[in-house]
């Protein structure tokens, strides 16, 4: 090739990079003013644009101990089981120690979750059962954590009341052989 052509070439590249570079100066002033106006015009800054933000995004809740209620902007009733549970119960007469299983119980006993016994499983009931009804009614009412596994107050629920607790563990007893 000639010192002619070479130049004509490298005329030619320099021209189509200089338009490419313009090109994309342009493709980004356009899209950097059309973005401005449209969010400008979404966005509109008022008055009361932090109190909506702080009020979209505020907790649902807070948490008040007890004995700093007056500190709280909403009062919080005591976590305790509502005297309509204790007025089924009592209105009920006996308790459905298998709903109350379904309900509570089986999510961990069922497929022997945290070292809970599976229900029916007679190997697994053996040790607790050499401590005696009591100690299991009491550990199932108030909770353990030993070697063998974690059992929550009350099966993880704090509604339950200690003749629903009772009747759900007699009904675990009952699966056993």
């Amino acid at each position: 090739m000639s010192e002619q052509e070479d130049r004509t070439f490298f005329d030619t590249f320099m021209l189509v990079l200089a338009f490419l570079i313009v090109f994309t100066i342009v493709i980004f002033a356009i899209s950097n003013s059309v973005a401005n106006r449209t969010i400008a015009d979404r966005h509109h800054q008022t008055a009361d644009a932090a109190e909506r933000l702080a009020e979209r995004i505020r907790p649902e809740g807070r948490l008040c101990l007890q004995g700093q209620e007056e500190e709280c902007e909403v009062r919080v009733a005591a976590v305790t089981r509502p005297a309509a549970a204790e007025e089924e119960v009592a209105e009920a007469g006996e308790v459905d120690g298998q709903q109350v299983y379904n309900q509570a119980c089986t999510a961990c006993h069922g497929p022997g979750i945290a070292g809970a016994p599976r229900t029916g499983d007679d190997a697994a009931w053996a040790a607790r059962m050499d401590k005696g009804y009591e100690t299991l009614l009491d550990h199932s009412i108030n909770g353990f954590q030993g070697d063998a596994g974690f059992m929550p107050a009350r099966g993880g629920n704090p509604n339950l009341s200690d003749e629903q607790v009772a009747a759900a563990l007699d009904y675990m007893l009952e699966q056993l052989d």
